[in-house]
């Protein structure tokens, strides 16, 4: 069994890849607000994900994931639409 990586280690490994990432969302965020007309529930839900990468809090991929994720756990006679949109719309 491995141990866990330093801070450092993680660091080194995983920071570029995180940089690029995070430019991208700046980029995505920067080409929206460039847009006309409104946002819908998947710009609610994700920029109520973003909050949660600031919290600090040591489970914010599993509040990131939950933030854009249907809560509900009943299963629907039909699905809603032709493919999945990435963020839960409110309704059922």
């Amino acid at each position: 069994m491995s141990a866990a990586m330093t801070r450092q280690q993680v660091l080194d490994l995983y920071f570029m890849e995180a940089r690029s990432r995070l430019i991208d969302i700046a980029a995505f965020l920067d080409r929206v607000d460039r847009g006309s007309g409104d946002g819908d529930f998947r710009l609610d839900a994700f920029r109520e994900a973003l909050k949660e990468l600031g919290a600090g809090n040591p489970t914010r991929a599993e509040k990131v994931l939950l933030a854009l994720s249907d809560p509900t756990v009943e299963p629907v006679d039909r699905a809603p639409g032709k493919g999945a949109v990435g963020a839960w719309s409110g309704r059922g």
